[in-house]
């Protein structure tokens, strides 16, 4: 499992312009089943996304073509977790 940290660099004026090409991306990680969750890390600093089923190397391949990764509106940080321990609605993660 992975958290994608997506901070927001000098160039985030610039996510206007690419914010349909980025929800497409998006959209495309929910369809293909790797993205489990994301969400806008606060106070609007830039995003964070949840992945599984993908091995690392394939993620970072996904993370570059983020059209804000791509234009540097971000930049990607890529934490890998193992899990552990979970509640028993998640124990598919540790899979």
């Amino acid at each position: 499992m992975f958290l994608i940290m997506l901070r927001f660099s000098d160039n985030k004026p610039a996510a206007a312009e690419h914010m349909q090409a980025h929800n497409a991306w998006i959209a495309n990680g929910f369809e293909d089943g790797v993205f489990m969750l994301t969400g806008t890390v606060e106070p609007k600093q830039g995003g964070a996304v949840l992945a599984h089923n993908i091995t690392r190397a394939e993620l970072e391949k996904r993370v570059a073509q983020d059209p804000f990764v791509a234009t540097n509106v971000v930049t990607a940080e890529i934490t890998e977790v193992t899990p552990a321990r979970t509640d028993a609605r998640l124990d598919f993660l540790k899979a």
